[in-house]
């Protein structure tokens, strides 16, 4: 069955849900450390919130660092690492540092 036509308004309607669903997600998974998001899947929390401060400035609106990832953790980032962030294990670290030299 082929893919219905939807038109630029609706398409825009849907992913902009399918983000907001997938940052609610990411909220409620706090077990999900970023480490391990860049591991499996190369982007985290804070590859999300500077994509929405990228996507801003290309509209003229500026967004600092801090509010753009507040936007996506749901809290300021400083509390969020307080409540929710353990210390990457050396295991963790060598994973990242082999999927991404140089970052």
């Amino acid at each position: 069955m082929p893919a219905p036509e939807i038109d630029a308004a609706t398409t825009t309607e849907l992913e902009a849900a399918a983000f907001r669903r997938l940052v609610q997600h990411l909220r409620e998974r706090t077990d999900a450390q970023n480490i391990d998001l860049m591991n499996l899947a190369g982007f985290c929390r804070n590859c999300l919130s500077r994509w929405y401060r990228e996507a801003a400035a290309e509209k003229g609106i500026t967004i600092a660092d801090p509010d753009a990832r507040e936007i996506i953790y749901g809290m300021p980032y400083k509390q969020w690492q307080a409540q929710h962030q353990v210390e990457a294990t050396p295991e963790q670290k060598a994973a990242f540092a082999k999927a991404n030299p140089g970052h």
